[in-house]
């Protein structure tokens, strides 16, 4: 059995280790916000945090998040309301929207370390995360957008 808490609830599997944490969320916790699109930590689609780090879900393996913390994109803010999901409304940041769950996660680790982030930082930190629709213009400026609605205090 292993433990761990998802969007501050404490959860229990019995799932093997080496299971990815990502088919533990999507296929057992019916967190579906976290999609599988490499298997290789290569496009960033299932971006979460663990213990507050933006980390590519398909690789870690069940039995290294035992005990720890895992946010996904559906605790990020219930309601929808966090800085960065107003911000990629107000953009109208997706296309086919299959990255864009990753895309926030990752952005968010940003901001959470970085509140007034450059346009070079935002690149930077994004980097890896890939999407198939070549939005990155618009996801760079709801990243920046995302930064100033949390300054405001909106």
């Amino acid at each position: 059995m292993i433990e761990f808490t998802v969007n501050g609830e404490s959860v229990s599997t019995e799932a093997e280790p080496d299971t990815p944490l990502l088919w533990v969320l999507r296929d057992e916790l019916g967190l579906k916000g976290t999609k599988y699109g490499c298997g290789i930590a290569q496009c960033g689609a299932c971006t979460v945090h663990l213990d507050g780090m933006a980390t590519r879900s398909c690789v870690v393996p069940l039995s290294s998040v035992s005990g720890r913390s895992v946010t996904t994109i559906e605790g990020l803010d219930g309601d929808g309301r966090h800085p960065l999901q107003r911000a990629w409304i107000e953009m109208q940041v997706p296309q086919c929207g299959y990255c864009q769950n990753g895309q926030i996660m990752q952005a968010a680790d940003l901001l959470a370390n970085n509140a007034e982030p450059t346009d070079d930082e935002v690149v930077t930190h994004m980097n890896g995360n890939v999407c198939r629709c070549m939005a990155y213009t618009r996801i760079r400026k709801a990243v920046l957008r995302g930064a100033e609605i949390a300054r405001e205090g909106k």
